[in-house]
């Protein structure tokens, strides 16, 4: 199926409008465990529910993939992704860094994203070949050229299983660049991290983790506003991505250049255990 995902961003605009107001309407509710350190509040599902029956009867040919409840409609090629409430461990401890991400792909790229960031009162947007907007206007990423000078957003650290081992290249990574830019940040939401280096709050942003409702509507947001977005070793990013890396176009050789040297440096250390 082909289609102008311009055409379908006032659909996806309506859904978060709808999330947004459940988030800020509700309290999170009883909360879920679904794995060590990780859960689900009432309001996630109920953002979930609510989006998902929206975007049933109003794009019946598209699918749809949940963080919570996984893929409960299949289509061909498109396919709305949602993560509910991005930051649930914020939302439970009274952060405002967290967000409703829903993102529209074709096969594995996004072409349409959509983030409410309910507690700051900020929406950002953007459909393929159209630029992106935060409230209404238009933003660019930042044109920042030097490491020294940049602010970068870093992911959450791994829990559950294997976490020690996951978190190696994690902490490595936090070093390195400690000691080389000029502020590190983790905000908890790989949304906020992904609109924010759209707009140009901060320089770049790196995860070593890609899921789809994480990072489907950043990743278009912040390519649609001239950041680049990769994987580890260099490629596009796609929703079948290893990690996702987004950084102003001036500053991406040198911040890839170094998350791949701190990568390389943990295989080996890893092979000589």
């Amino acid at each position: 199926m082909t289609i102008d995902a311009r055409t379908l961003l006032p659909i996806a605009e309506r859904a978060v409008t709808l999330a947004a107001d459940i988030v800020k309407s509700r309290l999170p509710g009883a909360v879920t465990t679904k794995g060590d350190r990780d859960m689900a509040t009432e309001v996630d599902y109920a953002v979930e529910h609510a989006v998902r029956d929206f975007l049933a009867r109003e794009t019946p040919e598209i699918g749809f993939l949940g963080e919570e409840e996984g893929t409960t409609r299949t289509a061909r090629g498109l396919m709305w992704v949602l993560d509910p409430v991005d930051g649930t461990a914020n939302l439970l401890h009274g952060i405002p860094l967290c967000g409703i991400s829903l993102g529209l792909t074709n096969r594995d790229t996004p072409t349409l994203g959509v983030i409410d960031l309910p507690f700051l009162g900020s929406r950002y947007s953007a459909a393929e070949g159209h630029g992106a907007h935060a409230d209404g206007r238009k933003i660019h990423a930042s044109q920042t050229s030097d490491l020294g000078a940049a602010v970068v957003a870093i992911g959450d650290y791994a829990v559950g299983i294997d976490a020690e081992v996951r978190n190696r290249p994690r902490l490595a990574l936090t070093g390195k660049l400690a000691a080389r830019v000029q502020r590190i940040r983790m905000f908890g939401s790989a949304a906020v991290d992904l609109a924010w280096v759209a707009e140009g709050r901060i320089d770049a942003s790196v995860m070593l983790s890609n899921t789809p409702w994480d990072t489907a509507a950043g990743v278009l947001i912040a390519r649609e506003a001239g950041a680049t977005v990769v994987d580890l070793d260099g490629s596009p990013h796609t929703t079948n991505a290893q990690a996702t890396i987004a950084a102003g176009p001036k500053i991406l050789t040198d911040f890839l250049e170094l998350i791949t040297e701190t990568d390389e440096t943990d295989k080996d250390a890893r092979h000589s255990e």
